[in-house]
């Protein structure tokens, strides 16, 4: 699978030079510009998200002509393939060839697994969108920063929605069989049952699948069906699910709804709730501004990709306003980048924990069709979600991460 490298790049003018170096120090703008390394995946089924990431990227830049921190920022972008082997080649390509400072992304969490001790040991930090629990719970990465949720940090508040305000009981899951899957639904799945639900089956279609009949026909004698589906498949499965005459309701996570994806769905996404750490309907200066102007380069709706990586470049800026724009220490910069507090962003206010995980809200919509186009529509916010849901830190750490078997079904 081929993949590929693109740089953008702004020159400073000599005006621009001339006034920084009449600056204090600590604010002079570094000659050499901040290297940027993205990590992204533009083919197979996960491209969709991809492909916004690098949207979300440019946007950010293009809009501070590609200068943060009183330095001139150089973006390349690397596609990894979608596996494991590549995210670790254009990883090492990035670093060792191209000498970036921080890297963005990548997507999945296989990829980032892939990577994540090589980089820590380069000591540069990564900014990613890859939702894997244990980056940033029982086996911390220290220059790691999550600004999106983790895979359960979602469906936590989803099962308590489910449970506590739709009432339902029981329910059945089916998700793409991988990583991001399992943990979505294991953490579903705690919730729900510790407020008095039950999943009485968990289905794992394979992330290539074509057709989703066999699964399909397992659907029945529950209150609702929730998905955990990314990229190209819940398009897919829902289109299916409503051509197989099956009328229970949906839930879903983040992938599941994603504001991106509407334009590709028809009338069986409608009623669909989803949970999601971005929604582009939420109301901030920031996020009008980034929803906008998606619209106009893009003529689309960002979705979790684009926010998410918007909300990255937001969070390098002011943490290299607080180092002077220095990157070299990349211990100050990664203390910096943790210690990042901001209010209007796309996804409202937010800060990190002791992990370097985000906390901040996760929006409850529902999917709805309004002058002929399908919108999310945000039915309830829970604000300050952490990662660890309302469990004590301590015991949630000493459990299993969620997997395809934890928490196994009650018998």
């Amino acid at each position: 699978m081929a993949t590929t490298l693109s740089r953008r790049s702004v020159v400073a003018g000599t005006a621009g030079a001339a006034v920084a170096a009449c600056l204090p120090l600590p604010v002079i703008a570094d000659e050499a510009p901040v290297r940027i390394g993205l990590l992204t995946i533009k083919t197979g089924p996960l491209a969709p998200a991809g492909i916004q990431m690098e949207q979300g990227t440019v946007l950010f830049f293009k809009d501070r002509d590609y200068k943060i921190a009183g330095r001139k920022v150089e973006l390349l972008v690397a596609d990894t393939g979608g596996n494991p082997a590549g995210a670790k080649t254009k990883a090492q390509e990035l670093i060792e060839r191209d000498n970036v400072d921080l890297i963005f992304g990548p997507l999945a969490a296989f990829e980032l697994l892939a990577i994540s001790s090589y980089v820590a040991g380069k000591k540069v930090p990564i900014l990613s969108l890859a939702a894997a629990e244990d980056m940033t719970q029982r086996k911390p990465n220290p220059y790691f920063v999550r600004a999106s949720a983790t895979s359960a940090q979602a469906m936590h508040p989803l099962a308590d929605f489910a449970a506590k305000e739709l009432k339902y009981k029981t329910v059945i899951t089916v998700s793409d069989d991988f990583a991001f899957g399992y943990e979505q639904m294991g953490g579903f799945q705690r919730v729900f049952e510790d407020e008095g639900g039950r999943v009485l089956k968990k289905l794992w279609p394979p992330l290539t699948t074509p057709d989703y009949t066999p699964y399909l026909a397992q659907l029945g004698g529950v209150d609702a069906v929730v998905q955990g589906f990314a990229g190209a498949n819940p398009g897919k499965f829902m289109q299916q699910y409503k051509d197989a005459g099956l009328k229970l309701p949906l839930l879903g996570g983040e992938g599941a709804g994603d504001d991106a994806l509407l334009k590709s769905f028809g009338d069986e996404a409608v009623g669909l709730i989803s949970a999601s750490p971005y929604t582009s309907d939420f109301d901030s200066p920031s996020n009008k501004k980034l929803v906008a102007a998606m619209l106009r380069d893009n003529g689309n709706l960002p979705g979790v990709a684009a926010a998410g990586l918007y909300i990255n470049g937001m969070i390098a800026e002011a943490a290299l306003a607080k180092t002077g724009g220095n990157t070299d220490d990349k211990d100050a910069l990664i203390k910096a980048l943790r210690a990042v507090s901001l209010d209007d962003t796309p996804r409202g206010p937010f800060h990190f924990d002791e992990f370097g995980n985000v906390v901040g809200n996760i929006f409850i919509r529902r999917c709805e069709k309004k002058d002929g186009k399908l919108v999310n529509t945000t039915v309830k916010t829970y604000p300050n979600v952490s990662q660890f849901w309302t469990y004590d830190e301590k015991w949630f750490l000493a459990q299993p991460v969620y997997s395809r078997d934890y928490p196994p079904l009650k018998s």
